[in-house]
């Protein structure tokens, strides 16, 4: 729907610093993005690479659009020495939580996806982005106004008000991580 804003790309900042405060001695961390996304993928890689340097942290881009090459990724993440990993915005890898989150648990690399709950209930580390079901609201709201006659070229673009961020952890608990009380209290779902 054309007005609605999840400002998926706008809070990468936020999410790495959040990864970065949950695993603070990784320094080398790993983003995969999609290049069958190209216009998602650069501008994850352009707001990761100016987070990074914000937080101190050195980057390295993974790319996968198929599960094989999600595969192919984390041995080469592994193979690199990543400390964490960072899953783009993308409805391709959302759509892969599962499979991701086993591979960070195979591979003991503690590991963020923007936006997905489900992610994190899968075995993820943790995810923070705006809240989907807001975001349905906000478009039942904005589709309303124009069924009653209000021109979309007249509607303003909305933005989300409520962000979710999860941690898991018994995920943390198995990557030997201590997540900061601060943090947990942060957070709009902790699961155990």
């Amino acid at each position: 729907m054309t007005g609605i804003s999840l400002l998926n790309l706008e809070v990468v900042a936020r999410q790495l610093g959040l990864l970065h405060e949950l695993v603070p001695r990784a320094v080398r961390m790993a983003v995969l993005v999609n290049p069958a996304n190209a216009p998602g993928a650069e501008s994850t890689r352009e707001n990761t690479a100016e987070a990074a340097r914000a937080l101190g942290l050195q980057i390295q881009v993974l790319n996968a659009s198929t599960s094989r090459e999600i595969e192919a990724a984390f041995a080469d993440l592994v193979r690199e020495r990543a400390e964490a990993l960072f899953i783009a915005a993308d409805s391709f890898l959302v759509s892969r939580g599962a499979q991701l989150a086993t591979l960070a648990a195979r591979y003991v690399i503690p590991t963020a996806q923007p936006t997905n709950r489900e992610f994190v209930k899968a075995g993820g580390l943790m995810s923070y982005g705006a809240s989907i079901p807001d975001g349905y609201r906000q478009v039942g709201v904005y589709t309303g106004r124009i069924l009653k006659g209000t021109k979309p070229s007249d509607l303003p673009v909305v933005q989300p008000t409520k962000f979710e961020f999860a941690i898991n952890l018994q995920t943390a608990r198995l990557l030997g991580l201590e997540v900061p009380p601060m943090l947990l209290g942060r957070a709009d779902e902790v699961i155990e």
